[in-house]
């Protein structure tokens, strides 16, 4: 998986920072930085996400796509 920014399917922009594992289970992982303010907290904030999920695909209005697009180092 390449680290760099990714576009969301619902349009915010995040920047993926490094693959960690999870201390329990040994899935791996996605850490984000997201720079907008989201869930009612600040911007700049780290997040993880399962790698499985963040890869995944959605359907919205019909259409499948990416959960996350990569956009650019």
């Amino acid at each position: 998986m390449k680290l760099g920014k990714y576009k969301h399917f619902k349009g915010t922009i995040v920047e993926v920072i490094g693959i960690a594992l999870d201390s329990e289970t040994m899935e791996e992982m996605v850490v984000y930085n997201h720079p907008d303010p989201v869930k009612g907290k600040e911007g700049n904030t780290l997040w993880v996400r399962p790698k499985k999920m963040f890869l995944e695909t959605v359907e919205k209005d019909g259409k499948t796509m990416k959960r996350f697009e990569f956009i650019g180092s």
